[in-house]
């Protein structure tokens, strides 16, 4: 079971790396992200409601599937509150800019410059950031991203431990999901004026958190499978407020309501189809 999560969750993974090399080969356009965010936003919560609670529901009654639920969503809520990122351009842990900006302004340092030199393959392409902002932001978009991916590799696990097949219907859903993501976290990083291949590895790097909540989920669920059903309706109340909280708004901040209301409709239908297929 645990080499199965590991390879699912890893698939799903690379869905954010994929996004970001859409992001750097073809950039999209406002009222296209709003539609792909919209595509992920819907793909979430329709996955969580329909699938990850309902079931939780039937295994174990609507008390464990609510208890779950709520623990999930308040556990987010506290991660999302206590840990440095940005919500795709409100800033909401001041300090960590600095970091960033200093990873910014020691490119140039002589230590930095001499592994140029010296041929190393992270440094062999120069970087000259043309919007220090806009590069702040997506390295905290990032990082935010990452802290959403290990809760979302806990449903894949938890779904696993439910039944193989339910695992494989939620980390194809996933993937499609974590695709905008990569966008959002290439995209602000290659148009500050890092090159496109490093924004791409950096949206790869941070779809490489999925595996640790697929990995947790499968430890504990294989020693303690009477809490399967509550840990799906904990990774269903992680994912509604997501979504609720940064998926959505991102996806209507640039006006375009009725490409993300689309966007979101496509997302539940995708769900429906595959769900669908796999008899879920």
């Amino acid at each position: 079971m645990i080499l199965n999560v590991l390879g699912l969750s890893l698939i799903a993974g690379l869905g954010t790396g994929l996004g970001g090399w859409i992001a750097i080969l073809r950039q999209p356009g406002k009222r296209t992200f709003g539609f792909l965010m919209g595509i992920a936003a819907g793909v979430m919560i329709t996955l969580s409601f329909v699938d990850l609670v309902s079931h939780a529901v039937e295994m174990a009654g609507v008390w464990t599937a609510t208890i779950g639920f709520a623990i999930g969503a308040t556990f987010m809520l506290l991660v999302d509150m206590l840990t440095p990122h940005i919500r795709f351009g409100e800033k909401e842990f001041d300090g960590f800019e600095k970091k960033a900006e200093a990873i910014a302004l020691d490119r140039d340092s002589p230590r930095q410059l001499g592994r140029r030199r010296r041929g190393w393959r992270w440094h062999s392409e120069p970087m000259h950031i043309t919007d220090m902002n806009l590069f702040k932001t997506g390295l905290l978009v990032a990082f935010g991203i990452a802290v959403h991916n290990t809760p979302e590799g806990f449903a894949i696990g938890a779904g696993y431990a439910h039944t193989p097949t339910f695992g494989i219907y939620i980390a194809i859903a996933i993937t499609l999901h974590n695709i905008p993501e990569g966008i959002a976290t290439a995209l602000p990083l290659y148009k500050a004026g890092m090159p496109k291949w490093r924004a791409a590895r950096f949206a790869f790097l941070s779809g490489l958190t999925e595996p640790i909540g697929a990995m947790l989920a499968a430890l504990v669920l294989t020693s303690f499978d009477m809490l399967v059903p509550a840990a799906l309706a904990f990774a269903g109340g992680v994912m509604v407020f997501i979504t609720l909280d940064e998926l959505i708004p991102v996806a209507r901040e640039h006006g375009h309501q009725h490409y993300t209301a689309v966007g979101i409709i496509l997302g539940a239908i995708f769900v429906f189809v595959l769900s669908g297929i796999f008899g879920i």
